[in-house]
């Protein structure tokens, strides 16, 4: 029994159901590592407890995981979260969205716009916060953007006309449009002022994550020692043509302070850079993130976006003109996939990396795992060739996405 205990107290757990459960009881389920079935209890939106059964029924080719955390999500299906016409009602639809493919919290991700084009979304982001319906999936707000840089390659989409220097003070005006969500920006290390900026943001509460920049090793290392935790989509918003041996690359995979974000969607990143990278920072280290643009499940062809041309393939999403992707057209469950694919990691540790690893990371101690008074955010899926395939979706033990 002992042995039992400790398995399940682990960060991530996932769980291979006997039946679909019931809301308003128990997961009747097999324990993944093991074959052996359990039952968890659901009360008042938490995990009441976890109890071992007899028998074995290892058949149904089901699991059960906690929902997966995206902390960097454009858009989805035609609603951009940095657009002209985002309304609270956009907003609902994205996220109900996001739960028929698993993700059951995430950060809404603004990026470098006009300043009061910025301000404007993140207030309605905020209002859309507060919505009784959706209110249990929005953690807070990613900015992503303004302060990156402004070289081609590496600011990739982003508008050059408005990256701009850190500026606390507007920082300060644009945190209080989002009513206090920014949980994490995205920012250039190398920027003038960057490094002061970087230790009030931390002061504040605020995450700090390098990316879309050309720091030297000395900016990463400034940055760190300044509080910066996270290296924002790693490997991308880097220029296609670097230096050999001194690039950004290579000093925040080896910063053990930094943990990484991947977006192992097939194609942001290959085979051999996710291997790579993954074996530098390990499961622990590293998180998946989707960077899904509203694009992501509309058709292929041309899209206006933020007075860009864009061209969606069925796979990602390009902006010509710079010669650079401009966002992923796949959900973090696909990653899941990709990422035991690439690297023959375990689901669990996939799972851990896209739900354990984030929940950590901004502090989340009720999300990302299957324990003892966690929050009931759980996911009931299928795997086939690596596919990830969502069935139920459970937010603080309540069912809001069920494929039947």
């Amino acid at each position: 029994m002992k042995a039992v205990i400790v398995s399940l107290i682990l960060l991530v757990l996932i769980y291979r159901p006997e039946k679909t459960f019931q809301m308003e009881s128990t997961i009747d389920g097999i324990l993944y590592s093991d074959g052996k079935p359990v039952a968890v209890s659901v009360e008042n939106g938490k995990i009441k407890g976890i109890q071992r059964q007899g028998t074995d029924n290892s058949s149904s080719g089901m699991y059960v995981a906690p929902g997966l955390i995206d902390v960097q999500i454009n858009g989805y299906v035609g609603v951009d979260f940095s657009g002209p016409d985002l309304t609270v009602e956009g907003v609902k639809k994205a996220t109900k969205a996001l739960w028929k493919d698993g993700v059951t919290s995430y950060l809404p991700t603004i990026i470098t716009s006009d300043i009061d084009r910025i301000k404007k979304n993140l207030a309605i982001l905020a209002k859309a916060k507060e919505d009784p319906e959706i209110r249990n999936s929005i953690l807070g707000f990613h900015l992503e953007g303004p302060y990156i840089s402004p070289v081609k390659g590496f600011r990739g989409a982003h508008l050059e006309k408005y990256i701009k220097l850190p500026d606390w003070e507007e920082f300060q005006e644009i945190q209080k449009a989002a009513n206090k969500q920014i949980k994490v920006i995205t920012l250039a290390p190398e920027l003038e002022g960057a490094i002061p900026f970087i230790q009030k943001c931390v002061a504040s509460g605020v995450v700090v994550s390098l990316g879309h920049h050309n720091g030297s090793a000395s900016d990463i290392l400034k940055a760190v020692e300044a509080g910066a935790k996270m290296a924002t989509h790693l490997g991308n918003g880097c220029a296609n043509e670097i230096n050999r041996h001194y690039n950004p690359i290579w000093p925040q995979l080896s910063n053990d302070g930094l943990t990484a974000s991947f977006i192992v969607d097939g194609f942001h990143l290959t085979k051999e850079e996710v291997r790579s990278f993954y074996k530098a920072k390990g499961v622990d280290r590293s998180i998946l993130v989707s960077d899904a643009l509203d694009l992501a499940g509309l058709p292929p062809g041309e899209y206006l976006r933020g007075e860009r041309t864009l061209l969606l393939t069925p796979n990602v999403v390009k902006l010509p003109k710079e010669d650079v992707l401009a966002g992923a057209a796949s959900p973090i469950s696909q990653c899941v996939g990709v990422m035991m694919d690439f690297t023959q990691c375990s689901l669990q540790e996939a799972i851990q990396m896209a739900s354990g690893n984030p929940a950590r990371l901004f502090g989340l101690k009720h999300l990302g795992k299957i324990q003892t008074d966690s929050k009931a955010n759980l996911i009931l899926f299928t795997m086939k060739n690596n596919k990830m395939a969502v069935k139920s979706t459970y937010i603080a033990g309540e069912l809001v996405y069920s494929q039947e």
